[in-house]
């Protein structure tokens, strides 16, 4: 059995496991899940999960007695749940419905339903997981149905009423939010919604009464018709699908208040266009990179562009606008780079860090537009070490710098009040000076009728 480049998050099914060969993904099928695997292949239902977008293929690569090995497609930058705009992960947990309604209907249940099962692949969430299927068994329960409510149904109600930044909370509770906590913490009223009280209060109560052994004997018996299941799904879903976020940010609408002429905006995509096709890259990060207005002047040229930013709205921007054009190599992303997302889970190795992802994603180019005033005034970063952190990432550096006159900057040093003076250090000179220890100045320009200088740096 294939064990030494066994993923560090591929544990606790024992169906199977992801392990890496020569840097492709492959997963281990073992001789338990035999039965499951060949009827959904001999009956062709992976390959209509395939063609309709529900399941990321595979192609089976060896089969023995021991294990069968497949290979799921490609997918390029894995993100999770703590990552994603509030669109984002209402799409995936609506994707799981789907799923689960979609194999109900084949004979077949989702014996798992994680958040962690699903990522954002050619502009879309889709289900990673090939050995999550299981035979239907008439009048059983969903097996799933609560770990679906942990993992989707609680984030999505607590977001609706404290922001997207709830749903980060999945990185501390990486097996789903307890449902009891989630009753807790909703507002009064929700106890009012049919949908709300019966899926969150009364599946809470439940827990708490059944929680010992003999509870979930009485659990085992619980008689629930297909057409009731099915009724069940499409409640959650609907009510899913019309869920809003009330939440403003500063910059979602960044761009019709920011302080460039048309001349200047225009200038400043002209460059970024022409520096990044003269190193031949294809694969980009846009740090801080808002709604993805100037990634999307690269969206031709380049083969995978991951945008993120910290402020979820305007990832959430740049996520339907994705969605809209149909634009399959762009992942938005919520991340703060000041503090990037962790490894968490086992050994801390079971979610990889952020920085760990694009380190092993071999991103030809980074850019860093309007954002060094920002990781220095508003972060205290070091230039020196903003600089050696861009290197740590990418070999080229598209970068823009707002010197001291331009108006963000000007607001960003004046809130700083009597600590100002602590920030002299900021300046165009002292800039170059830093980032020329960790990269070259291959060309720099100086973005008309404004205090910003843009740079094109090589990794030394």
């Amino acid at each position: 059995m294939q064990t030494q480049n066994r993923h560090a998050s591929s544990f606790r099914d024992p169906s199977g496991y992801i392990f890496t060969e020569n840097d492709t993904v492959l997963r281990q099928v073992n001789p338990v899940y035999f039965k499951q695997y060949n009827s959904l292949k001999n009956k062709g239902f992976y390959d209509k999960l395939f063609k309709a977008g529900l399941l990321i293929p595979h192609e089976e690569v060896k089969a023995d007695d021991n294990g069968i090995v497949i290979r799921p497609e490609n997918i390029p930058f894995f993100s999770y749940p703590y990552e994603w705009s509030f669109n984002q992960y209402k799409h995936a947990a609506l994707h799981t419905l789907k799923l689960q309604k979609y194999c109900i209907q084949n004979g077949y249940s989702l014996k798992d339903a994680t958040a962690f099962n699903i990522t954002f692949h050619k502009g879309k969430p889709v289900f990673v997981d090939s050995l999550s299927f299981d035979f239907y068994t008439d009048g059983e329960p969903w097996r799933a149905y609560r770990q679906f409510l942990m993992h989707f149904f609680a984030p999505l109600l607590l977001a609706k009423y404290y922001g997207n930044d709830i749903l980060k909370l999945l990185m501390q509770h990486i097996d789903g939010i307890p449902l009891d906590k989630a009753a807790k913490m909703l507002p009064f009223k929700c106890r009012f919604s049919p949908v709300i009280y019966t899926n969150i209060y009364l599946t809470a109560k439940y827990d708490a009464k059944y929680s010992n052994s003999v509870g979930a004997e009485k659990e085992r018996k619980i008689n629930i018709s297909k057409e009731a299941q099915i009724k069940i799904l499409d409640s959650l879903y609907n009510y899913i699908k019309d869920l809003e976020l009330n939440e403003k940010t500063e910059w979602k609408d960044y761009y019709s208040i920011t302080n460039y002429d048309a001349e200047a905006f225009d200038y400043k995509k002209d460059l970024v266009r022409k520096w990044y096709g003269s190193v031949n890259a294809s694969k980009l990060i846009d740090f801080g990179g808002n709604d993805g207005t100037f990634s999307r002047v690269l969206k031709d040229l380049a083969e995978e562009i991951l945008v993120t930013d910290i402020d979820p709205n305007a990832v959430d921007q740049n996520y339907l606008q994705v969605l809209k054009n149909k634009e399959s190599n762009i992942l938005p992303l919520v991340s703060d780079l000041v503090n990037p997302v962790p490894g968490i889970g086992l050994n801390n190795a079971e979610r990889d860090s952020l920085l760990d992802r694009i380190k092993k994603g071999n991103y030809d180019m980074a850019m860093a537009l309007a954002l060094i005033h920002h990781i220095s005034l508003t972060g205290n970063v070091p230039f020196s070490m903003s600089a050696n952190l861009f290197a740590s990432l990418t070999p080229y550096l598209i970068i823009e710098f707002p010197d001291r006159g331009d108006s963000w900057v000007d607001f960003l040093l004046n809130s700083k009040r009597e600590f100002k003076g602590h920030f002299d250090g900021y300046n165009i000179t002292d800039f170059e000076k830093e980032y020329s220890v960790y990269f070259d100045i291959v060309e720099k320009q100086l973005i008309p009728n404004t205090q910003r200088t843009m740079y094109l740096l090589k990794r030394k």
